[in-house]
């Protein structure tokens, strides 16, 4: 054998060696990964998030801190139940008491996060500094929407209805899609001095400030022109939307500002 040979025999066995290793470690990092997400721990805060200041919306276990809108200790026999670790919406049982899920406390300056899912073509929201009293019959007419919606939803295409904008007002920021029915999204929502932004799955989908004449204008040119009480407040209770599909909700946690 010469020494070439033996050089080239050598190198194709390292050569082996090394994409052997290196198909090792990717098995390991995506095998972690997995096990990671499999295991998750959900509705719990880790103590680096206690120290943050952040709290859980919801104990993984009841509907405590919540309650209907403008009919409080009502959720006994709504649509809204705990199930499998989620804040659950059994929208199509007409059996059940109607309504949207409100905070029974109030939010000013905050960051909120939770992660979410809505029935087959699916359609729903999350509503803050939603205003509770009974001059106002529905929390959209008090508080602007973060837009939930299924990507088999005719709504998609539209563009003032897409998953994460300011519903009726503003289309996305920036293009993202929402996952595929059965799979989690993640959602953040920012509130900072009449400051709002939305976040879908990790990417910017809405921006605006409460106090700016542009939001005054364009709520004037919107189908809320006839809501004199909507978008005017930078204080208020966080709704989850009830609106005649399935939805889920977990890992919802909160922390001010």
């Amino acid at each position: 054998m010469t020494r070439i040979s033996l050089s080239f025999i050598c190198f194709f066995l390292l050569l082996a060696f090394s994409c052997k290793q290196q198909d090792k470690k990717k098995f390991q990092i995506e095998r972690s990964k997995e096990l990671a997400i499999k295991n998750k721990v959900h509705n719990q805060l880790m103590d680096i998030e206690k120290e943050q200041g952040w709290r859980l919306l919801f104990d993984g276990e009841t509907l405590n801190g919540w309650h209907l809108f403008n009919n409080p200790d009502s959720t006994r026999y709504s649509a809204w139940e705990v199930k499998d670790g989620s804040i659950y919406c059994n929208a199509t049982d007409e059996s059940m008491v109607f309504g949207d899920l409100v905070t029974d406390t109030e939010f000013e300056n905050y960051e909120l996060t939770f992660e979410w899912q809505m029935g087959l073509r699916g359609n729903g929201g999350v509503f803050i500094n939603v205003q509770e009293s009974p001059e106002f019959r529905a929390t959209y007419e008090t508080g602007p929407e973060y837009q939930l919606l299924d990507p088999e939803h005719m709504d998609t295409a539209t563009p003032l209805k897409r998953p994460g904008c300011l519903w009726g007002l503003f289309p996305q920021l920036n293009t993202v899609e929402a996952n595929p029915n059965g799979q989690w999204n993640t959602a953040k929502v920012i509130q900072q001095d009449g400051n709002i932004k939305f976040y879908l799955n990790g990417v910017l989908t809405a921006q605006a400030d409460l106090n700016s004449p542009e939001w005054a204008n364009t709520v004037a040119a919107s189908n809320f022109k006839d809501r004199p009480a909507f978008g005017k407040a930078t204080k208020g209770k966080i709704a989850l939307q009830n609106w005649y599909f399935e939805s889920w909700f977990r890992d919802m946690k909160i922390r001010e500002l």
